[in-house]
Formats: structure tokens, C-alpha cells, sequence
């Protein structure tokens, strides 16, 4: 048995091709984004219900806090332990998800930095006091490649380049994990990309779904068990406008198509993640079951 990645752009049809693809071959799934970990974080994260995962088992779902904060490197020890728990069984794994980072922390081996919580907390408060701009500036001086690479919006990845350049003395990109040795040489990956305007079509329909499903009621929800405690969660996709409209700063109209751009925004760079590594062989996502059923037949077929 192997491990099967599928990944991509948020919205190009990865989960349902996982479903597809665990009922063919009578395997598992393994959740690689990052925001699924949390409880609660379902309508704003196109988590799937119990009933929509047809009773294919799903693990790394539901398994934080939204006042506890996520990390790659726990991720990936968990990660591969239930990777090689599923193989020792002989059960295929489908791992699926848009976060390419986790995705690369299970094949490839990386050492990630050591942290500070005290120092990661004094660089944090700064970001608050000080604002996403001068923090990003900041950056800029100390590690132009590093704030090139990382918007200023996402705030938790400028504090923690910040936070690794005054640990180490050195540029954060200097201590960005390294590829080493593959931990699965035999894993396949898929990846689904679709036309850019049909793509940001999707993503404009999926964000005024989650709007009519009650994405504001789940925020403010969440709001009240902790949301707001933490940094992670609270950055979600929607998470983060529906707070902003929580809080006065946005209106709810305003809060959807900011949403909306900001996703579109987010598949861009999950298109650029992905498009560096050539091992992904690419196929055109669709929510056509026939088409699913072919890839998956392909997939198959490389066994």
C-alpha cells in the first residue's frame, strides 16, 4: 500500500474526488488543511458532515480548540503517525487538502525552528500595538525574500519569520525546512487546477453558500468559546471578515466580498505552492462524477 496526495487550489473539487477515490479502493483519508483541525470551524472551512463523508473514516478532522494554535510541526508528527498506523493495517491513504506546507511536512523530511513562546508573545503584541504595515516593513529590512513571500495580511507568518530572525541571528529564508529524504518515496500526488475565471466563479458561489448556511452564526458562535483567544483560527478564510463584521469594522455585505477576494486571492498562492513541485501530476478538477470516476481509474492504474 502507498500514499495518495490530493491537492490544489481551495474550491477545484478535492474532496469529493478523496470520497471517490477512498470508496474505489477501500482506504482512508487524512485532512491536510490546516483550519480543518479546529472544532466547530465547519461551514467556513467547506468542512464535510458525517454524512457527506459517507462513512469513510476521516482523521486529523475536529482535533483542536479554536483557542489553541496550530502547528506544522506537531502536524506532521500526527500526520505521519496515522499515516503508518493505516500502512501497518494495509489500508490505502488518501491524504487531501490545500495546505501545502503540511502536505510537504508528511512526504519530505524537515526540521523545522525551535520557538519562544515568551519571545513570539512580545513580537505578537508589537503587530497589535504597531499595525500589519510596519510589522511587514520590519520584515522587509531584516529579510526581503522572506517578505516577498509572505503577505502582510497574514499576520501569525510575519511574527514568526520575526520571531526566527532574532532566535537565530539569521534571515528567516535561511531557515525555512529543507527537502531532505522523501519518508514515502512511493506517493503519488494529484493535483486539481481549473481555468482561473471558472475557478473564481466556484469560489464566489461556495463563499455565498457558506453565507446562507450560517457562516456568521458559526463565527460568533465560536466567538464565545475562545475564537478570539488564539491567532490561528481567528486568520481564517471568513473568519477573520466575519469578526471584522462582528466588530463593527465591516459591513456584512462588505465582510462577503472581501471573502470572496481573499480566497481568490489564497487559490493564487496555492497555485504557485503547488506548481514548484514536479512530482504532482496535474488533472482538470470538476464536480463531474464521471470525470472524477476516470481520474480515479487513472489513479488505479498507476498502482
Amino acid at each position: 500500500m502507498t500514499v495518495i496526495v490530493i491537492c490544489g487550489a481551495t474550491a477545484t473539487g478535492k474532496s469529493e474526488l478523496a470520497l471517490l477515490l477512498a470508496e474505489a479502493m477501500g482506504g482512508e483519508i487524512v485532512n491536510a488543511d490546516s483550519m480543518q483541525l479546529y472544532k466547530g470551524m465547519d461551514i467556513g472551512t467547506a468542512k464535510l458532515s458525517l454524512q457527506e463523508r459517507r462513512g469513510i473514516p476521516h482523521h486529523l478532522l475536529d482535533i483542536l480548540e479554536v483557542n489553541q494554535e496550530a502547528s506544522v510541526a506537531q502536524y506532521q508528527i500526527d500526520a505521519r503517525n496515522t499515516i503508518d498506523q493505516l500502512l501497518a493495517l494495509n489500508k490505502p491513504v488518501i491524504v487531501v487538502g490545500g495546505t501545502g506546507l503540511y502536505i510537504k511536512a508528511i512526504l519530505d523530511d524537515l526540521d523545522f525552528p525551535d520557538t519562544d513562546p515568551v519571545l513570539r508573545e512580545k513580537i505578537a503584541k508589537q503587530a497589535e500595538e504597531l499595525g500589519q504595515d510596519l510589522m511587514h516593513q520590519r520584515l522587509a529590512r531584516l529579510d526581503p525574500a522572506a517578505a516577498a513571500a509572505i503577505p502582510k495580511e497574514n499576520s501569525r507568518r510575519v511574527v514568526r519569520a520575526l520571531e526566527v530572525i532574532e532566535l537565530t541571528g539569521l534571515p528567516y529564508t535561511a531557515n525555512l525546512p529543507r527537502v531532505g529524504s522523501s519518508r514515502y518515496p512511493e506517493a503519488k500526488q494529484f493535483g486539481l487546477f481549473m481555468e482561473r475565471s471558472s475557478l473564481a466563479s466556484r469560489i464566489d458561489a461556495r463563499v455565498e453558500k457558506m453565507w446562507e448556511k450560517g457562516l456568521v452564526d458559526e463565527v460568533k458562535g465560536l466567538i464565545s468559546h475562545g475564537l478570539l483567544e488564539a491567532r490561528t483560527a481567528q486568520a481564517g478564510l471568513g473568519y477573520a471578515q466575519v469578526i471584522k463584521f462582528a466588530r463593527g469594522q465591516l459591513s456584512e455585505a462588505e465582510a462577503k466580498e472581501e471573502t470572496k477576494r481573499a480566497t481568490r486571492k489564497y487559490a493564487r498562492r496555492q497555485e504557485t505552492w503547488f506548481s514548484r513541485d514536479e512530482r504532482i501530476t496535474w488533472i482538470k478538477g470538476s464536480s463531474g462524477p464521471q470525470l472524477l470516476e476516470e481520474i480515479i481509474s487513472s489513479i488505479i492504474g498507476l498502482g
